[in-house]
């Protein structure tokens, strides 16, 4: 089996084609997240806390050209930080609630019909025991 086979063969089990489809979703669920973050919460954070955008809250450790003149600022940007935790537990959550709404709909052990029960191997070799014994004495 040439490479190009295996590779189509392991690309085509379903498996991967979910977990591909699952990445997908998954980045745009993000990028819903993350516009209601930016556009809805953490606006009305702002306002909340005297009418800061949170995303440009930062602190400055080195003002720019302290040390070299054409030397930028550092700052810590600990307001994108803040939004982006902000991100993170939506997401978490609402994956959180998929996933018990799929265990909720998921058939329990106990409403799973139990398999019925066929004979045991002993059983079996017996059965298979005495058709050999009357197989002998029909010859």
């Amino acid at each position: 089996m040439t490479l190009l086979h295996e590779f189509k063969a392991f690309a085509m089990r379903g498996n991967v084609i979910d977990l591909a489809t699952g990445v997908v979703i998954g980045a745009a669920f993000g990028k819903i997240v993350s516009s209601l973050v930016d556009n809805i919460v953490m606006p009305i954070v702002g306002y909340l806390i005297a009418g800061v955008n949170v995303k440009d809250l930062k602190l400055t450790l080195v003002e720019k050209g302290f040390l070299l003149p054409d030397a930028p600022a550092v700052v810590i940007g600990y307001g994108a930080f803040l939004q982006t935790i902000v991100d993170f537990t939506i997401i978490a959550f609402a994956i959180f609630m998929m996933i018990k709404v799929i265990n909720r709909a998921m058939p329990k052990p106990a409403d799973i019909p139990p398999t019925p029960k066929g004979p045991t191997q002993e059983e079996l070799l017996a059965q298979i025991r005495d058709l050999l014994k009357n197989q002998a004495k029909k010859k």
